[in-house]
């Protein structure tokens, strides 16, 4: 990636405020790239606020069901590169919330293509934010997903993501020839991280508080993690490209992932054993046993061969490495040693 390639470049992110839209922003403002972003409130319980990210760049509070708040950013702004990050992101919330996820997800995306169709003739490149459940349940045997699987979810937040996806290719295709990318990357987790209805924040806070975590699966399904630096990484390397090469890239697929699945069991291992906190993790394993796992895939990962082949992209960060980082970080955030 050439990092000269950002200075000033004009950058829209929807979901800035989140957990990747936070640290990707961060990421961005080291490089000199004028970012705009869209979310829906001022929620200070963000990175981009605690860490005054949000100082460097221009904010517009709204959502992405907003088309007109859309229609008026892409021109007034001059948007050069797209990362569509805006989503209802938490699975459990998606069982309970179908109507809530799919609109979120699904008209957020089109509102934002049909914007960009209409008024963004300066963008040269949309990096779409998909997600692995997008492919759906198949089985530990055809696992790690490959770009060129079928899409066949079952539960709302899966569907939600595919039909996304779905969407933003066909803004790609030579009817609207749109420069698209859409990425499908495994679990993320890192600094900054503040959802705790996702594993990483949730079990890292009760180590540090020194409390039973509880899980809601039997801890027994398959997961990947990478790390959110790989993840910044990547991001900035495919809307580089795509903007230096439309006709190579767009309508292109990417998976990232570490291919080295964990149960959800053994990362609430590693993280207790990391604090030295056994008894709580004996008591934590005891109360995961008596869980039942339903509404999720049971087995997800994924490799990253397309990108390496395409790049030579690979992830800088193992679990471990990546673990440490982010409970330093955790650690700043609650005040604990």
């Amino acid at each position: 990636m050439n990092k000269n390639f950002w200075k000033n470049k004009k950058i829209l992110i929807t979901g800035v405020s989140g957990f990747v839209g936070s640290n990707l922003t961060k990421e961005l403002k080291k490089y000199g790239a004028i970012v705009t972003g869209i979310t829906q409130s001022k929620n200070k319980n963000s990175m981009l606020y605690l860490e005054k990210i949000d100082k460097q760049i221009n904010i517009f509070y709204g959502s992405v069901l907003d088309k007109n708040l859309l229609d008026k950013i892409i021109l007034k702004c001059e948007i050069e590169i797209c990362f569509h990050l805006a989503a209802q992101v938490e699975v459990g919330f998606a069982k309970k919330n179908p109507y809530v996820t799919w609109k979120t997800n699904i008209e957020g995306t089109y509102n934002l293509m049909e914007s960009i169709r209409l008024y963004g003739k300066k963008v040269k490149s949309i990096i779409v934010a998909s997600s692995d459940k997008a492919y759906g349940e198949y089985g530990i045997k055809f696992m790690p997903y490959n770009e060129d699987y079928k899409l066949k979810p079952k539960y709302p937040y899966d569907v939600s993501k595919a039909c996304a996806d779905m969407i933003s290719l066909s803004y790609s295709s030579e009817l609207y020839n749109l420069p698209v990318i859409v990425t499908r990357f495994c679990n993320i987790y890192g600094p900054g991280q503040l959802n705790f209805t996702a594993l990483f924040p949730d079990l890292i806070k009760c180590a540090l508080t020194k409390k039973i975590f509880k899980l809601r699966s039997d801890g027994k399904s398959v997961r990947d993690f990478i790390y959110i630096k790989d993840i910044t990484n990547v991001y900035m390397l495919l809307a580089q490209q795509l903007s230096i090469n439309q006709k190579k890239y767009k309508g292109e697929v990417f998976n990232a992932g570490t291919n080295k699945p964990y149960k959800v069991k053994d990362i609430v291992s590693m993280v207790y054993k990391y604090r030295n906190e056994n008894t709580l993790l004996q008591m934590t394993l005891k109360n995961i046993k008596k869980n039942k796992t339903k509404g999720e895939i049971s087995v997800q990962y994924m490799n990253y061969k397309k990108l390496y082949k395409f790049f030579k992209w690979k992830p800088q960060y193992s679990l471990r490495s990546g673990m440490v980082e982010t409970i330093k970080w955790y650690q700043q955030y609650f005040k604990i040693k």
